[in-house]
């Protein structure tokens, strides 16, 4: 099918090597992750403040993102029942471990986690079935998870993604960071040389090829970041990966869970409304300029509520209550909502479907 080779992790294969990118708050359910696993990719859940939408989220929000990772896997394999379906679970999550652990019991085929670097995550796993797949955003912190994995618990990744500085949502890389590679950092676009990430790229696959050796198998390396379309896919392949993680592509479909205002939201932005902001997760961010970030600049919103669901949160200091933020974007209310979106969210034209845009990226249209 194609002119792409499956992708293959452990047990697991995916005959089209696309992973769709978890998005939470709401954006990453099991309409989206099911519709991808049936086309042939690997469908992500984002557990961040997944269960929004259960009657008692806001007296008991840990106890509703629990049940609700269960639920969200069910249906999506009800849509896609061989299909390949996972989680993305960030490490800044508030009992972390809890979150990895239910995931696994509910039959997850993959975790991948980022937001921090998952140096525990093989402990929650063991004695399952469950691959796992740390993020990483640079040569430095791939070497820290697989140095730490292999003298802690004796293993090596399942698989490794990188993502990049033109990712959507949190991004692993500061402020500097980002500006020195070129990507936009302020309200005015940069020009992004790419040739100087895609030699840290290149360096990954090289370590992670160390220990691919020393385990004696294949460990898949997956780049993410600024993937729109089948010429983004292919300079992918060209630098040695074995497969891409999408995201922002698929908020535009038919089958993804968020509400129609958040997809008209990417098809209106211009370039220029597309801009890096600080989190209160730590990290920056990257997400469309609206009248809720243009007021966030000026002040600061009440926050007269917190959930609880960052590990390290204080709300006297934080620029905004993020789960009320996101969970506002994943109910539609956009005018006091934080648009996460990768840096091509500008491009979005039309709404699609997930099985036309698998199609387009595997370069089979």
């Amino acid at each position: 099918m194609g002119i792409l080779k499956p992708l293959k992790i452990g047990e697991l294969t995916a005959r089209r090597p696309i992973v769709q990118g978890g998005m939470g708050v709401g954006i990453s359910l099991s309409s989206l992750a099911g519709a991808v696993a049936k086309a042939g990719g690997i469908g992500i859940i984002s557990t961040a403040q997944i269960g929004f939408r259960e009657p008692d989220f806001e007296e008991d929000a840990q106890g509703a993102n629990l049940r609700a990772i269960g639920r969200e896997l069910k249906k999506a394999r009800e849509i896609s029942p061989e299909g390949i379906i996972g989680f993305n679970i960030m490490v800044a999550t508030r009992n972390y471990a809890e979150y990895v652990k239910e995931a696994v019991k509910a039959g997850a085929d993959i975790i991948i986690s980022g937001a921090g670097l998952p140096v525990n995550l093989p402990e929650y796993v063991k004695g399952s079935k469950t691959r796992i797949a740390p993020i990483v955003s640079s040569v430095k912190s791939a070497m820290v998870i697989c140095k730490m994995w292999d003298r802690k618990y004796h293993v090596a990744p399942d698989a490794v993604v990188v993502e990049g500085p033109l990712a959507g949502g949190h991004l692993g890389f500061s402020v500097e960071q980002l500006s020195e590679l070129g990507a936009d950092t302020d309200d005015v676009p940069k020009t992004y040389r790419r040739d100087e990430y895609d030699k840290e790229v290149k360096g990954i696959i090289a370590l992670v090829k160390e220990y691919a050796a020393k385990y004696g198998r294949h460990i898949p390396v997956i780049t993410a970041g600024g993937i729109y379309d089948h010429q983004d896919v292919m300079h992918q392949m060209e630098l040695g990966v074995d497969g891409v993680q999408v995201a922002t592509r698929f908020v535009t479909t038919e089958e993804c869970d968020a509400p129609m205002a958040y997809k008209q939201a990417y098809i209106d932005a211009k370039k220029e409304d597309i801009v890096i902001t600080k989190s209160p997760v730590g990290m920056p961010g990257r997400a469309i300029k609206n009248p809720f970030l243009r007021r966030v600049g000026a002040e600061k919103p009440v926050i007269d509520k917190c959930y609880k669901c960052l590990e390290k949160c204080n709300p006297a200091a934080i620029p905004y209550c993020i789960t009320k933020a996101l969970v506002n974007a994943a109910r539609g209310n956009e005018d006091e909502a934080l648009l996460f979106c990768g840096s091509n969210a500008y491009r979005a034209t039309k709404i699609e479907t997930v099985d036309a845009v698998m199609r387009e990226l595997c370069g089979e249209c």
